[in-house]
């Protein structure tokens, strides 16, 4: 079954989070989709990762040639370059083919009630579905694993 995590962003708003977690999918050699709610929030999460490190920036695309790209930017479900992971974010709805992925991260805002109250929603549905689940929360900038 695929491992699904949740993450409750109640320390660091998601611009700050979502690339150290990039980073450590892209250092175990897997490749990722981030699927977001809308094309306004990719387009801007396109902009932030080539920018949110002064020395650094992460390699992705988000459109043209999926294949080459480690790290795909969407807002369809399909999984383009062959992901390994997949990261759900702003509110995406997860795919209907979540088996095809090790690991599938839904991100949601701990400040927002109807984001809490849909990651409820997709917690019950995914135990459900008997995927192995977990909680992760940030307390003082790191993440402590809850259930």
């Amino acid at each position: 079954m695929t491992e699904v995590l949740f993450y409750h962003l109640t320390d660091q708003r998601l611009e700050q989070a979502l690339p150290g977690l990039l980073e450590r999918s892209l250092e175990r050699g897997w490749r990722a989709v981030v699927q977001t709610g809308g094309e306004e929030r990719r387009d801007a999460l396109d902009a932030h990762l080539w920018t949110y490190r002064d020395e650094s920036f992460l390699p992705h695309g988000r459109e043209g040639d999926a294949e080459g790209q480690s790290v795909w930017l969407t807002v369809e479900s399909d999984n383009p370059n062959r992901s390994q992971i997949r990261f759900l974010v702003d509110g995406a709805e997860p795919p209907a083919d979540l088996a095809s992925y090790e690991r599938v991260v839904l991100m949601f805002d701990g400040h927002d009630s109807d984001a809490v109250s849909n990651a409820r929603v997709h917690w019950k549905a995914q135990k459900e579905a008997g995927h192995d689940l977990a909680y992760w929360q940030q307390e003082d900038g790191r993440w402590i694993k809850k259930a």
